[in-house]
Parts: C-alpha cells; sequence; structure tokens
C-alpha cells in the first residue's frame, strides 16, 4: 500500500528542520518539497556517506540506496555512514540502519543489485533528483543516459587523492550538459582510490556538497549546472569553470 502525499510537517518536523525553515530561500514551504521528495542516491562509499547523511538529517522525505557491496574494514577510513560492527554487511543496509537512527521522519528503501537499463530506467523515473557516488566510468556514463532521457537532475562527485569535482546537469533544462560533454565514453584512463588512495575529508567534502546540489535542485535554487567546480585540497584552492553543453556530443548534442 502506497504511503499517502504528505500534505503538512508535525511540530516534531518543525521543531527538527527549525534552523532550516528559518533560511529564507527554504522557509516552511521549502523543507515541505523537501519531505514530500525522492532522492536515489547511487554508491554508499566515501561520496554517499556524507551525501545521505546530511539528505537524512536534512529531512528528504524518501532516500533509496543503491550498492551491492558490502563493509570493509578498508571503508571506515572515509565512508563514515558506516561502523565498525557493520562491517561483513551490505552497505544498504548498514546504512539504512544508521539513517533511520539518524532520522525516523523519512523513509529509507534498498537495492542490493546491478540494475539492468530497464531497472535502472524505473528507479531513476520515480526519482526527484539522482546522486551520482559511484567510483566508476560505466555507472557514470549509464546514470547520464538514463537521467537524460528521464528529464531529472544529476549530481555527480568525484575524488581522488588530494583532489575532487563536482558538477550538477539538471536536465530539466534544455541548455544542460551531460556528464558525456565532460567525458567521452570512448576513452579515459580510470584512477580508484585502492590503487592510488584518497584523503577521508576530500570525499567528505565533495560528498557534503553533492547534498546541497541536491537540496537546492528540489527547490530550484541555482545550481552547479553548467559548471565544474575542482576542489585542491592540498593548496586549500577552489575552482569553478564553465561547462557548456558540447553541441557535437554524441549523447546530448543537437537535441
Amino acid at each position: 500500500m502506497s504511503k499517502k502525499p504528505k500534505t503538512e510537517l508535525n511540530d516534531a518536523e518543525l521543531s527538527r528542520y527549525s534552523r532550516q525553515i528559518l533560511l529564507p530561500e527554504i522557509d516552511y514551504d521549502g523543507q515541505l518539497t523537501l519531505s514530500q521528495s525522492h532522492a536515489v542516491i547511487f554508491g554508499l562509499g566515501g561520496l554517499g556517506s556524507p551525501a545521505s547523511l546530511y539528505l537524512a538529517s536534512a529531512g528528504i522525505g524518501k532516500l533509496t540506496l543503491v550498492d551491492f557491496d558490502e563493509v570493509d574494514d578498508s571503508n571506515l577510513q572515509r565512508q563514515i555512514v558506516h561502523r565498525e560492527n557493520n562491517i561483513g554487511q551490505p552497505k544498504v543496509l548498514s546504512a539504512q540502519q544508521n539513517l533511520q537512527a539518524l532520522n525516523h521522519h523519512i523513509e529509507i528503501e534498498t537495492v542490493q543489485q546491478k540494475l539492468n537499463e530497464t531497472q535502472l530506467a524505473g528507479l531513476i523515473e520515480s526519482a526527484d533528483v539522482v546522486l551520482d557516488c559511484t567510483d566508476n566510468f560505466a555507472s557514470r556514463f549509464a546514470l547520464n543516459r538514463s537521467c537524460y532521457r528521464a528529464k531529472k537532475p544529476l549530481i555527480s562527485g568525484a575524488a581522488i587523492r588530494w583532489e575532487g569535482q563536482l558538477s550538477s546537469y539538471d536536465f530539466r533544462k534544455a541548455d544542460s550538459p551531460c556528464y558525456q560533454c565532460l567525458y567521452k565514453e570512448e576513452g579515459g584512463v580510470e584512477l580508484t582510490c585502492s590503487q592510488n588512495g584518497v584523503l577521508s575529508p576530500v570525499v567528505g567534502m565533495i560528498g557534503s556538497m553533492q547534498a546541497i546540489e541536491a537540496i537546492k535542485a528540489l527547490l530550484n535554487l541555482p545550481t552547479l549546472t553548467g559548471k565544474l567546480m575542482i576542489v585542491d585540497a592540498y593548496s586549500m584552492q577552489i575552482r569553478t569553470l564553465n561547462l557548456k553543453k558540447d553541441e557535437n556530443c554524441s549523447h546530448c548534442g543537437n537535441a
């Protein structure tokens, strides 16, 4: 049985989210919108951990967590949604347990399997915003394709060593570039944290920024659509570059 759509915030929610409601860009109506929203998070690792924690604490009404991996002791250095007693558990169940303990007002669903194109399309169709917290190009390109077809905003983050990057692809807007405007699917060297390392607060920074971008997308506030943010934590420098839609993009060009 599907739950009835939420039409108001109760007293407990008004108290919990009072500091956000005070923000004029959010207010009561914005917080109610967040409580009515559905965010899908792909990847419950270094990026998905802080993103999921902040979206849960911010009162996003429904989270769907997608990951098929299990918690390992080497994850705990940066994947802060998991605990030592979660080692050996599926990441989605570990995250669900800890997020639900953080906020019982929200609904959390889990998907513990690799999804084919049809399953992926169905899940994204039900979402209001999608967060790409994965660590491989194949998943990123698949999410880009599905979000583009469904016209859903996609919040994409990545981090390696001391560096991170962030962008939003809001496919509700005709002039939004896509992930393939930045990276071509047919090429590129894939770096991994297991081979190259990563400083734990770096993924924390990027994942937290993904949560901010997701909240702004849900509230139709300005996001990084058309821009690429690059963070160098070693020098503490942040650059924001323009990212235009590629008219020759094999995916979204001349759409």
